[in-house]
């Protein structure tokens, strides 16, 4: 079984965008690091399921590809060497006399570390599906679409009433025959400004409305409507794309002891959690006030690294200068 001789400062377990900026930063403090993700890219559910999509969040860029930003960070964090391990699921949890922890991973890798930074989203994630519409999935239905020139051409339509919803159908509208978007409310819960670009474009909204039936072959060829008051509708559908949200699960991290609400891990304003040198960051923290944006979280992976840095150093400071002092 493989053991580091030499202990991390810390392991970060995910490497999405916030366990790349964190990945960074601990480089920028000088700390061993090691990234830990399940999935066999870096980049988190954005690789996994959004590459195309555009971002309009993240501070310093009006418009982001997924991928370019993910690209961008590697770089970023590639300016101090790291370890990053894919394909390889961090399980249990020890601490030894000497006060570190030890991480046993899905490869029978044992990684001895000071401390550790969760920034692991959501976990595990599985798309969630219509009830009326069971595997095995014809072609053309789908959860995320990897290549948006995949709807080149196609009717599209899309079922949900959220920011993925709203943000496939605006990516659809310059490359699709035809878009419509099926909620079953008439209110969106997409980010308001999305939602009226949405509806100033070429898309036929029905909400609310739900889905009662896909025709579909071996591929899919329509879908039917139900609008309250308006009867069935029959729509022609390349491209059925589910945006319902995911179902997320912590897996091992779920029994390492530390205090959470539900899927995520309960931290103080230094990032840490319930036990001392682990720490959370991203989408899997919770702290009043909380809100699951990247751009948050980029100032969580922060936060929580330079605490960590102190932590495993007394004689070194929270604030650790200014990034511009190093090019002097």
């Amino acid at each position: 079984m493989p053991v580091d001789v030499d202990p991390n400062d810390i392991v970060i377990v995910g490497a999405g965008p916030v366990g790349l900026y964190a990945a960074y930063y601990a480089g920028f403090r000088g700390l061993k690091t090691t990234v830990v993700d399940a999935l066999p890219e870096a980049g988190g559910q954005i690789t996994a399921m959004y590459p195309e999509k555009e971002i309009r969040d993240v501070a310093g860029f009006a418009s982001i590809r997924g991928t370019e930003l993910v690209n961008n960070l590697l770089q970023q964090a590639a300016q101090h060497d790291y370890n990053l391990l894919l394909s390889e699921t961090v399980g249990e949890l020890d601490t030894a006399d000497d006060g570190l922890y030890r991480l046993t991973t899905s490869e029978g890798r044992v990684i001895v570390t000071r401390a550790i930074l969760i920034a692991a989203g959501l976990g595990s994630f599985t798309p969630k599906s219509l009830p009326t519409i069971q595997a095995p999935l014809p072609e053309g239905v789908l959860h995320f679409v990897p290549k948006l020139s995949a709807l080149d051409g196609q009717d599209v339509v899309i079922v949900g009433g959220g920011d993925s919803a709203v943000d496939w159908a605006l990516a659809a509208i310059p490359r699709a025959k035809s878009v419509a978007v099926v909620h079953r409310r008439a209110r969106f819960r997409a980010h308001e400004a999305n939602v009226e670009e949405m509806r100033s474009g070429r898309v036929r909204i029905i909400a609310p409305g739900e889905i009662q039936e896909l025709r579909a072959g071996i591929s899919v060829e329509a879908v039917v409507v139900r609008q309250p008051g308006a009867g069935d509708q029959v729509l022609p559908c390349d491209k059925l794309i589910m945006a319902l949200g995911f179902t997320s699960d912590l897996g091992p991290l779920g029994a390492w002891g530390l205090e959470r609400i539900g899927i995520h891990f309960c931290v103080r304003p230094d990032m840490q959690t319930s036990r001392e040198r682990i720490f959370a960051a991203g989408d899997v923290s919770e702290y009043p006030g909380k809100v699951r944006l990247i751009s948050v979280g980029f100032g969580e992976a922060a936060i929580a690294v330079n605490h960590i840095a102190a932590a495993i150093d007394p004689a070194q400071q929270v604030f650790p200068g200014h990034s511009t002092h190093g090019a002097e």
